[in-house]
This record gives C-alpha cells, structure tokens and sequence, in this order.
C-alpha cells in the first residue's frame, strides 16, 4: 500500500509596498537576489512599466482589504513597507501626507498583527528637529520635527513600537539620512540635490542647486541603505535593544564639498546656488550628522560606500544609464 507524502508548505514570501518608489525599485531586485525571484512580491498603487520582471500585485496600503487580500494570496511573512511622500511633497500636502504616511502605516501594522508578518519601516533623519543635538545626534533624544513628514516618521517609530510591545509584532527600522542612487529619479525629498547634481553634472556641466553651500547633511548610497534593510530585519531579535528606527549612516558633505568631489572627474563642472526657503528650512532643522553606534553593536552595521567611492561609482553608473536611454 502506497504511503501519502506530506506537502511541505510553502514558504512564506516577502511583500514590498511603494516598490516602484526611489527605494522600493532597487529593495526588490536585492531582495530577489538573495532570496529568488519568486519569494518577493513587489506592490504598489501604479502599473509597473514594461519589461519589470517578477511578481508584482497592486496593493492600496490604505485598504486594510487589499493588504489581507496580498498577505493570503501571496503567503506574505514579511513587509517591506515603503509606501509614503516624502518630505518636500508632504511638507505642500501634509494632509495628504498624513493620510498616506499614517493611514497606511497604521494598516500595515494591523494586517501584520493579523497574520503574524514582520514589518519593516523605514524612518528618516527627518524625524529629527531644531530641539534636537546637531552632531552626532545620539540613537535616544529629543524629537520635535517641525514638518508634517517628520511627524508622520516620529509616529511612526512610535506605532510600530506600540504594536511590538503590544501584540508581538516584530517591526524593525532604520532612520535613513539622505539616500543617492542613479536607479530612480529623484522623489521629492529635501536631499534630493544630491542625486540631481550628478545628472547635471554629466549632462551640462552646471548645476543650481536649492540648498546653500554650507549645508550639512548625512548621506548614504543606495547600495548601504538596502543593506541596512536587509541587515536589520535579518538580525538576531536577541541582539536587538532597540528593535525600531535604528540611526544608520555613511558619510556626511554639504553641497559645496560634493561639488568638489565631482570636480576630480569632471573639473570644468560649476555649482551655483538658488536657495529654496522651504527646502533650506526643513534641511536647517535636521542634524548635521548621527551616531550610528547602537546599529553597529546592536547588529553588526558598517557602511561600504564614503565620498570618494560613492562619487565614482555614481558617476560611472549614471553615465552608462544615461547612455542606454539615448
């Protein structure tokens, strides 16, 4: 007589939100690369565009409906939730903002704590403000941001708090200071200079930036930034002090010294400044710079990437992209 096999479930998939956003884009591809393509649901409220490979679902993360419905289609164990305005788009629409950032945060937790997921949430330096100490600002302290994005990010680290403490749901974070990468275009952040100015620089030789010369900012390339993602959710819950909105950083420049930087590979390029008062404000009310050392102790944080190497290598890329779209 025949004996039954016993199926082995299958095992559970990981469901990235806002993934044709700056992050989400690139968060997918890694993501599949270490996991396999199958096992990574890239979702969002747009069509992919022609070509993307892989699975992809569209998911309303303001629908608690449509998140259930993606975690039982998909068997989802794990949410990369990157669906959000960023801060110069939240900052002329904070009631958007707060509707998008929140509503869906809030929904993501719920869904998660319905099905038993992991969550990712991604904070920023944003969530920072004037109150705040401007160097190496330290893992615990004062948060008064002063825009509607820092405050859905302050909220944010403190829902996804409450939902561990609470129902045991394990959500995770890192605050993330400005991100550059050549893979998406800019997605209305105040830091997105640093990602225009090598466009520029490439395609004429000039660039007008919108914050003053002397700005200082943390900054991180996206290679790091996805590896900070990746690394906190895979990290030893054991380890973890913190758990949520983990400080991470890499390097630190203003404008000026960026521009300089970009002159050892193209040295007839000139930076000049229009100052946007609003964009110039939020940035003048986050630090100039993080201490990342409860990530490194908590579970093994270290950058790849300082001035140098990310400048190169953006340049390097962002030319042979640029050249493939003709």
């Amino acid at each position: 007589m025949p004996t039954k096999t016993t199926r082995r479930p299958r095992p559970r998939s990981i469901l990235v939100t806002g993934a044709l956003g700056q992050i989400g884009s690139e968060l997918v591809t890694a993501l599949r690369e270490r996991y396999g393509e199958s096992a990574v649901i890239a979702s969002d409220i747009r069509m992919p565009p022609r070509g993307n490979d892989g699975p992809f679902d569209f998911v309303d993360c303001t629908n608690l409906r449509s998140l259930h419905d993606a975690i039982h289609r998909h068997r989802v164990g794990t949410i990369y939730h990157l669906a959000a305005l960023l801060s110069a788009v939240a900052e002329s629409k904070p009631q958007v903002a707060w509707d998008v950032n929140m509503g869906s945060l809030y929904r993501v937790l719920e869904a998660a704590r319905e099905n038993r997921c992991a969550v990712f949430f991604p904070s920023s330096i944003g969530a920072f403000g004037p109150g705040t100490p401007k160097d190496h600002t330290p893992q615990e302290t004062v948060q008064r941001p002063t825009t509607m994005y820092g405050v859905t990010k302050v909220a944010g680290e403190l829902l996804c708090d409450y939902y561990f403490h609470r129902f045991g749901v394990d959500a995770r974070g890192v605050r993330f200071p400005g991100l550059i990468s050549y893979g998406a275009p800019p997605g209305g952040g105040t830091t997105d200079y640093a990602v225009e100015i090598f466009h520029e620089a490439i395609r004429h030789r000039h660039y007008t930036c919108f914050l003053g010369p002397d700005t200082r900012l943390d900054m991180m390339y996206m290679p790091d930034a996805l590896k900070a993602a990746i690394g906190v959710m895979e990290a030893d819950p054991a380890r973890l002090v913190h758990r949520n909105a983990f400080n991470v950083t890499a390097m630190n420049f203003t404008p000026e010294e960026l521009a300089a930087e970009i002159r050892q590979h193209i040295p007839e390029f000139v930076i000049d400044y229009h100052v946007d008062p609003v964009r110039q404000a939020i940035a003048d009310s986050w630090p100039d710079s993080l201490d990342d050392t409860a990530a490194r102790n908590e579970w093994g944080w270290s950058p790849d990437y300082g001035l140098p190497a990310m400048v190169r290598d953006m340049l390097e890329n962002l030319r042979l992209k640029l050249k493939r779209a003709g």
